[in-house]
């Protein structure tokens, strides 16, 4: 089930951050920190990506098949917002 992979990834995610946060107290090269920085960025991403594909696959056509297709196309428009920043 994808929860189990978000769940997996969101844990990989906390160990990298815990793994960042360790190298910024031990005073690592910067170029290092910054490589570690954007594995969880991207990690982030990743996951955000999951979640909004399990969104609009099963709840955004749950809502347009009930008739609530405003709120559906509002929920797109704002999640498409929020990843252009």
């Amino acid at each position: 089930m994808k929860k189990n992979k978000i769940g997996q990834r969101l844990r990989i995610i906390e160990g990298q951050v815990r793994g960042l946060r360790e190298m910024i107290e031990k005073g690592a090269y910067c170029i290092d920190v910054i490589t570690q920085s954007s594995a969880v960025k991207q990690g982030l991403s990743n996951v955000e990506n999951m979640i909004l594909e399990r969104h609009l696959s099963s709840c955004v056509v749950k809502q347009i098949q009930s008739g609530s297709a405003k709120k559906a196309i509002e929920e797109i428009l704002t999640v498409y917002k929020l990843k252009r920043k």
